[in-house]
């Protein structure tokens, strides 16, 4: 059995570093100081991901400065208020079922919501639908890095007399503050490539915008759109694309495991 273990888990290792291999190697090749200083190009011009990572950057710190804080309070009154309540029990199921919900429907929603009553696509949809997303991660991380910070610590604060807000601030959030923000990273990881909810959302743009309350362009859409096109000139471009998501969402794992690990010494 720990042969066919080991088997296995190499036969998964083999094919994922053959597809970092690949995509290594196709990015790699069109990495140029174009790809960070040009818009996306029509087809047969030479061009860049400019407008692209811009606007991804603009959806995504406004998704998670609107779903952070939201998160965060939702968790804390799961944790520190109503952790056995029947109102904390509803809100950690409706959270499962968000973190399990595949994004595409997220899209749905928002489109629904926002999309159809403004009547054209937007930065500002595409902003909400991934604070949706960020939610969920964050309300699970704060949680459950509360719920590891010994009592012990808050009946001493109590002791002293400090109000349960005051505790809550100053011992609770301080003891888990690394496994608070590897939530928040998680979540930006998370929501940095995702296509589906910005489709319905923000569409996308090929030139420069960043006006909210029109289509914005996106990394993701942009990537998703040139890969399934004919012109070998965008397939480069969404490889690159696709080599600058990978090394974001690898360094902010790396950076959300070594604050973890932290955490928990």
């Amino acid at each position: 059995m720990m042969g066919l273990s080991l088997a296995a888990a190499l036969f998964g290792i083999l094919w994922l570093v053959a597809i970092l291999a690949t995509l290594v190697i196709k990015g790699f090749s069109g990495l140029s100081l174009a790809v960070f200083t040009e818009n996306t190009p029509p087809p047969g011009s030479a061009g860049g991901l400019l407008n692209a990572i811009v606007g991804s950057l603009i959806m995504t710190a406004i998704g998670v400065v609107a779903g952070t804080p939201i998160g965060i309070l939702a968790g804390t009154y799961m944790a520190e208020y109503g952790r056995h309540g029947r109102l904390a029990q509803v809100v950690r199921f409706i959270n499962d079922i968000l973190l399990s919900a595949p994004s595409i429907v997220i899209g749905l929603f928002v489109y629904e919501l926002i999309v159809i009553r403004m009547g054209h696509f937007s930065g500002v949809a595409g902003a909400v639908a991934l604070a949706v997303l960020v939610i969920p991660v964050v309300v699970r991380t704060t949680e459950d890095m509360l719920n590891l910070v010994p009592n012990q610590l808050r009946e001493a604060a109590s002791a002293l007399g400090l109000p349960r807000a005051v505790v809550i601030q100053r011992i609770a959030y301080r003891a888990a503050r690394a496994g608070m923000i590897t939530g928040v990273l998680l979540a930006i990881a998370r929501v940095s490539g995702e296509t589906a909810p910005l489709l319905f959302t923000a569409l996308n743009n090929q030139f420069w915008s960043t006006d909210l309350n029109a289509p914005m362009a996106s990394l993701p859409v942009v990537i998703f759109q040139f890969a399934l096109s004919p012109y070998s000139d965008w397939q480069a471009l969404a490889w690159t694309g696709a080599l600058l998501i990978t090394f974001a969402v690898l360094t902010l794992s790396i950076t959300a495991r070594v604050l973890s690990a932290r955490s928990l010494r």
